[in-house]
C-alpha cells in the first residue's frame, strides 16, 4: 500500500478515534445512556484497530523501528498513558470528579502524542516552550 495512502488512513483514524472517545466521555460523564450502546463500545475497537494497522503499516513501508527513534517511542509511552487514563475515564462506579481529571488527562495526553508526532521530537509541544 502506497505510504500516503496510510497516512491518510492514519490520520483519519486518529481524528475518529479522538473525537469518539471525546464524545463517548462526556457521554459517560453525563450518565448518559448513549454511552453504553452497542456502537458507542464496539466502533472505538474497529477504528483503533485501523488506527495500528495503519502505524504498523507506515513503520514497515519507512523500515522504522521505534527503539532507533526516540518520537516514536515516545508516542508508544504516550499512547500507553492515554489508554490506562481512558479506562478511568470510562469506567462505571469511578467517582465523576476522578473520572472527569481522568478524562481531561486523556483528551491532554492525546494532544501532546499528536504534537510528537507533527514535530517529531519526544518533547512535542514542550519543546517550543
Amino acid at each position: 500500500m502506497d505510504f500516503s495512502l496510510l497516512k491518510a488512513v492514519h490520520q483519519t483514524a486518529v481524528a475518529l478515534s479522538l473525537t469518539g472517545f471525546a464524545a463517548r466521555g462526556l457521554l459517560a460523564l453525563r450518565g448518559s445512556p448513549l454511552a453504553r450502546t452497542r456502537v458507542a463500545t464496539t466502533a472505538p475497537h474497529v477504528v483503533d484497530t485501523v488506527l495500528l494497522a495503519s502505524a504498523l503499516g507506515m513503520l514497515w513501508t519507512l523500515h522504522l523501528n521505534p527503539l532507533h527513534q526516540p518520537w516514536l517511542l515516545a508516542k508508544i509511552a504516550g499512547l500507553l498513558v492515554y489508554i490506562g487514563l481512558g479506562v478511568v475515564a470510562l469506567r462505571p462506579g469511578r467517582p465523576r470528579g476522578q473520572r472527569l481529571a481522568a478524562w481531561l488527562a486523556a483528551l491532554a495526553t492525546a494532544g501532546w502524542i499528536v504534537s510528537v508526532a507533527l514535530l517529531k521530537t519526544p518533547w512535542g509541544v514542550l519543546a517550543l516552550v
